[in-house]
């Protein structure tokens, strides 16, 4: 990977750290190839089944790096959109770890992101208004999906910054730690999940997404679609195994 992208694989997770840190992680093109380089890459592996995405030295991320901006460097991706995730976010589930900053882009990137986990001192907001700007990478089509229409429109034309707490408060962010704790209490959330079958995430986190905009008519046949082959899989014969057996399952992704 790049310097402006690392990656650390242990246990199930890979984090995804962007690595920007004298420029609070502003996103520019770098960091946009290089996430997805590295997602190209995760998403094949057997060994990762869950992500933490978040930013080097105390903030997650300013936002678009201006200076490159107004260079012709354009931080996106083309069919992945800004950062490398906000049109087509991994198969995988993502937490968010949020320390600092989550700005303009940065906000969009925790938008993208299936869990978010903040520390108390991190701060919100998409200022893009304030620059000339329009929060494009999903922040102002994903926010009113996330929270109440109202508060979305609030954060979205004010562009002032909001702290973790309210965002939890609103249901927007999972868990609020003591500043510094963000990516120890993302990694136990991903612990949880890597804990589980590799084909179940990737089949309910899709449900989870795709089925939004299902009529009552279709959305149990397109479920089955998702569904049946989980059912049909050595990993659901070994779910039922290690069950009977009283002993912890040994999945495959199979």
């Amino acid at each position: 990977m790049s310097d402006e992208v690392l990656v650390e694989v242990d246990g199930g997770i890979a984090v995804i750290t962007i690595n920007r840190p004298q420029a609070r992680n502003a996103i520019n093109g770098a960091v946009a190839r290089g996430v997805v380089a590295a997602l190209d890459e995760l998403e094949e592996r057997k060994d990762v089944s869950v992500y933490v995405l978040t930013g080097a030295g105390g903030n997650f991320s300013a936002g678009m790096d201006l200076k490159g901006f107004l260079t012709g460097d354009f931080p996106a991706v083309e069919g992945r959109g800004f950062g490398g995730i906000t049109e087509a976010p991994p198969k995988k589930p993502i937490i968010a770890a949020v320390e600092g900053y989550a700005l303009a882009g940065g906000f969009e990137l925790v938008l993208s992101c299936d869990i978010v986990v903040a520390s108390q001192e991190a701060k919100f907001g998409l200022p893009e208004p304030k620059r000339g700007l329009v929060a494009g990478a999903g922040g102002v089509m994903r926010l009113p999906r996330r929270i109440p229409y109202h508060i979305a429109m609030e954060i979205a034309l004010t562009g002032d910054f909001y702290p973790a707490a309210r965002l939890a408060e609103l249901g927007l962010v999972n868990q609020v730690t003591p500043a510094g704790g963000a990516l120890a209490a993302a990694k136990e959330f991903a612990a949880k999940i890597a804990a589980n079958a590799p084909l179940s995430l990737l089949a309910t986190k899709r449900l989870l997404v795709e089925s939004a905009d299902w009529s009552l008519d279709e959305m149990f046949s397109r479920q089955a679609a998702i569904m049946n082959p989980v059912f049909g899989s050595k990993d659901a014969m070994e779910g039922a195994a290690a069950f009977a057996e009283k002993r912890a399952p040994n999945w495959s992704g199979e």
